[in-house]
C-alpha cells in the first residue's frame, strides 16, 4: 500500500481498511522498539560485573529475558533491513554494506516494509529519536521505495485511540564513545577476552565502551517514564534489542558471538512473563513476525522469520552473515546451534585484518594489536585473528570454547559434526542466499575511493599525516584515552 505521511479516517474507511474506534473497541495493542546502535549483552541484568544499569535492569524484572538472540549480520545497514522486512539481507539484495542510493534496488515484488502490514491494520507507525522524537531515528536501510516507509517519527502524532508500531533508534553505544563522569569504570578492573591484549590502552577503550552503554540505559529510562506518563505502558509491548553486537576488534562485523550477540528484553503490557529468562535460540530477523503476531496481523509468507512468543517452535539454529563493509571486501556465513558454530571463509587468502579505513581510525586496540605485534609481544590467541590468512572453514565447540579460539574444523573427532553443519549451509546456501557475486566492480571501487578519502580526513583531524605509522596513531591515541581517566 502506497501512502502519504499521514492517513485520514476517511480514508481508511474508503478502502474498507480497520477504524481507529474498531481499533481502539478491540484494544489492539502498541508495539514499540527500542534499537540500540552496537550493544552487547553488557548489561547489569545480563551479569556484566562493573557497569551501572539500573534501568534497564528494571525493565529486564519487567520482561522476559532472552539469553541467546543473535543478529543476521554484525554491521548496522543490513541488520535493520533484516528488522524491518523479516527477510535475510541476502535474499532481498541488502547485504553489502553500504550502498549508493543511486544504484539501491527496490525489494522483490512481494516483499514489503512491516509497517505497510501494520497501517493496513490501522496503525500509525513511527521512527524517531531520543532524545528528540521531532526527527527521524535512523533508517539505514540498502533498499529503496517509491512510498514513504513511516507515517512519523513519535507516538504523539498519532490520532486519538489509534494504536502505534514504533522504533525509537539510541546511537550510542556506538563509536566515538561517551564518556561517563557521574560513574567512570576504572580500566584496571575490566577482564578482557583472551584474544584481546591486556594492555591498559584496549581495558580503557573497553570501559569506555561500558560507561557510554550507562548513557543508554539513563535514555531507556526516560522513554519508559514518558510511556508511563502518557499512559500507554498497560498497552503497549516493549522490544528492547541491538541491532549487532559489540564495536570491539574481532566483535563488529565478524561472525563471532562478540559481533552477533545481542540483548533482547520483551516487556509485555500486563507484566506477564516478568522476570522469565529463557535460552532458546532467537534472530534478530524474527521480531518482525513475532510483532505480526502480537497484533494480531497474519504474517505474510515471504516473512523468513519466525515467531517466538507463545505457542512456537523454538529455533534449532540461526544463520548470520557478512559481506563488504564499506571498501572491504569479504563474503564469510556461519551457521550457529545450542553448542557449535561453523563458519565458512569464502577469500581464505585475505587477512581477518584487511585494511578498513573505518576501524582503523576509530579502533585504538587494532592500532595498538599491529604495534604489539609488531614488537612479537603477542600471545598465540591474539596472533590469530592478525594472521595474513584465515581457515576456509572454522568450528567451534561454544560449551568449552566460549571465545571460539580452538578451530576444530580439522579435527577428526568432530568430523561428523562439521559435515552435518556444512550441509545446513549449503542448504541455506541454496535456499536464501540470492546475492550477486562478485559484487559490480564500480560500487567497490566508488566506496574504496570513499573510504580513502575519509582515511586522510580523519588524520588530517587529529593533526596526523596519511601515512602515520602504527607507532605514532598509538601514541596519539594514548594521549586521548589519558583524558578519559
Amino acid at each position: 500500500m502506497r501512502h502519504t505521511i499521514l492517513y485520514s479516517l476517511t480514508a481508511f474507511l474508503a478502502v474498507g481498511q480497520v477504524s481507529y474506534a474498531q481499533c481502539e473497541e478491540k484494544k489492539q495493542p502498541n508495539i514499540l522498539w527500542i534499537v540500540a546502535d552496537d550493544l552487547g549483552p553488557d548489561l547489569g541484568c545480563y551479569g556484566t560485573p562493573l557497569i551501572h544499569t539500573p534501568n534497564i535492569d528494571k525493565l529486564a524484572d519487567q520482561s522476559i529475558r532472552f539469553e541467546n538472540c543473535f543478529t543476521v549480520t554484525a554491521v548496522c545497514s543490513p541488520s535493520r533491513s533484516s528488522l524491518v522486512t523479516g527477510m535475510y539481507p541476502v535474499s532481498i539484495n541488502c547485504h553489502q554494506h553500504r550502498t549508493r542510493n543511486e544504484v539501491k534496488k527496490p525489494l522483490p515484488q512481494n516483499v514489503k516494509v512491516i509497517t505497510e502490514y501494520f497501517e493496513e491494520a490501522g496503525y500509525f507507525t513511527f521512527n524517531g529519536q531520543h532524545p528528540n522524537p521531532e526527527k527521524p531515528g535512523k533508517r539505514d536501510y540498502n533498499f529503496t521505495t517509491d512510498y514513504e516507509i513511516y507515517d512519523g517519527t513519535d507516538w504523539s502524532q498519532r490520532k486519538d485511540g489509534q494504536p502505534f508500531f514504533g522504533q525509537i533508534q539510541l546511537h550510542y553505544p556506538h563509536r566515538a564513545f561517551k564518556h561517563d563522569p557521574q560513574r567512570p569504570i576504572d580500566q584496571t578492573k575490566i577482564e578482557l577476552p583472551p584474544y584481546l591484549p591486556n594492555h591498559w590502552v584496549a581495558r580503557q577503550d573497553w570501559a569506555l565502551y561500558l560507561e557510554t552503554i550507562q548513557t543508554v540505559d539513563r535514555e531507556v529510562g526516560e522513554i519508559m517514564e514518558r510511556l508511563k506518563k502518557d499512559g500507554l505502558d498497560k498497552n503497549t509491548y516493549v522490544f528492547f534489542v541491538g541491532d549487532q553486537g559489540r564495536p570491539m576488534v574481532r566483535h563488529k562485523q565478524f561472525l563471532y558471538d562478540g559481533g552477533t550477540h545481542t540483548p533482547l528484553l520483551v516487556r509485555y503490557p500486563s507484566l506477564n512473563h516478568a522476570g522469565e529468562v529463557r535460552s532458546e535460540l532467537v534472530s534478530n530477523i524474527d521480531l518482525s513476525a513475532t510483532s505480526l503476531k502480537l497484533a494480531g496481523i497474519k504474517t505474510p509468507g515471504h516473512i523468513q522469520g519466525q515467531n517466538f512468543l507463545g505457542k512456537h517452535k523454538s529455533r534449532t539454529e540461526v544463520y548470520t552473515v557478512r559481506d563488504r563493509r564499506d571498501e572491504t571486501v569479504d563474503r564469510i556465513r556461519a551457521v550457529r546451534t545450542d553448542q557449535y558454530k561453523y563458519i565458512r571463509n569464502y577469500y581464505p587468502e585475505k587477512a581477518y585484518t584487511q585494511y578498513n579505513a573505518y576501524k582503523r581510525n576509530m579502533y585504538p586496540t587494532i592500532v595498538l594489536m599491529e604495534v604489539l605485534k609488531n614488537q612479537g609481544k603477542l600471545s598465540a590467541d591474539q596472533l590469530k585473528f592478525m594472521a595474513s590468512r584465515r581457515p576456509a572453514e572454522e568450528l567451534y565447540d561454544l560449551s568449552k570454547d566460549p571465545h571460539e579460539l580452538n578451530n576444530l574444523a580439522n579435527n577428526p573427532d568432530y568430523k561428523k559434526i562439521k559435515e552435518s553443519l556444512s550441509k545446513k549451509m549449503d542448504r541455506w546456501v541454496q535456499n536464501y542466499d540470492k546475492g550477486t557475486y562478485p559484487e559490480d566492480q564500480k560500487e567497490i571501487d566508488h566506496w574504496t575511493q570513499f573510504m580513502n578519502k575519509q582515511d586522510v580526513k580523519w588524520k588530517k583531524r587529529r593533526g596526523l599525516a596519511p601515512n602515520v605509522s602504527n607507532e605514532n596513531y598509538l601514541k596519539w591515541w594514548e594521549g586521548e584515552l589519558k583524558k578519559t581517566m
